[in-house]
């Protein structure tokens, strides 16, 4: 596991193995990192590396949150718990999209850990304050 320190502090990233499953229910290791920043307090991303790109995805920290100990997600990005083969607890990430699915489990410690450090740059129900709407307005009204 490895903490980017360098970027701000309102920065969260951190390293994770985590394993794709098949639909024969067949693990592989997948090399991710993890990111969040407090600009864009409700988002996180998952950015997975293969042989020949990266893949990122972006979507509700809240997902992540709940999904560490509640089935939860709609549409194209669902997390819940569980136990992988071996019994240890994991979090299971699915992500749909028209190009395909992508189903990663991933330990819940690493996960917790991240989560909670996303939750001491901004806990929940202060995201709003970091996001300043008057900027919003000027940002989509020049375009």
């Amino acid at each position: 596991m490895h903490f980017d320190r360098s970027r701000s502090a309102d920065t969260v990233t951190q390293e994770i193995t985590m394993r794709c499953v098949d639909a024969d229910g067949e693990t592989v290791v997948l090399e991710a990192t993890l990111g969040y920043d407090a600009a864009d307090p409700y988002a996180v991303t998952a950015t997975f590396r293969t042989e020949i790109c990266e893949v990122v995805w972006t979507f509700a920290r809240d997902l992540l949150t709940r999904g560490l100990t509640d089935p939860t997600g709609e549409g194209d990005v669902h997390v819940w718990p569980c136990l992988d083969a071996n019994g240890r607890a994991v979090v299971i990430i699915e992500l749909c999209s028209p190009d395909g699915e992508l189903l990663v489990q991933a330990p819940t410690t690493e996960i917790t850990k991240f989560v909670n450090r996303t939750l001491a740059r901004v806990p929940v129900g202060t995201e709003s304050t970091r996001i300043d709407v008057d900027e919003l307005i000027d940002q989509l009204l020049a375009v």
